[in-house]
């Protein structure tokens, strides 16, 4: 069965080394060590790598689940959703990725 990779891009309203931050510790206290996920990272735009696709974001969340099953369970967690409601004020966009992965 297929693992599914789910990726998200936040770019901030507020676009501080401070704010970026506290997006990150979110991520890790919220998004981390869910049933089914078998790989979690998150992190700041490499503001080096100066290209315009790297523009478009402030930090990426990057979560793998054992399965669909398991992704789709994240999506209604108590935990993912207390992450939305805390931080959503604070998002200019997000753009998610889901691919099915080998």
């Amino acid at each position: 069965m297929a693992q599914l990779a789910h990726h998200v891009f936040f770019t901030l309203k507020d676009r501080s080394d401070e704010s970026i931050e506290n997006l990150l510790e979110a991520c890790k206290k919220y998004l981390d060590n869910h049933d089914g996920l078998v790989g979690f990272s998150v992190g700041r735009r490499d503001r080096e790598l100066d290209r315009p696709v790297n523009h478009d974001f402030d930090v990426s969340l990057h979560t793998i689940f054992a399965d669909r099953a398991a992704h789709d369970a994240y999506q209604v967690a108590e935990r993912h959703l207390q992450f939305i409601e805390e931080n959503k004020e604070g998002w200019e966009s997000v753009k998610v990725c889901d691919s099915l992965i080998d």
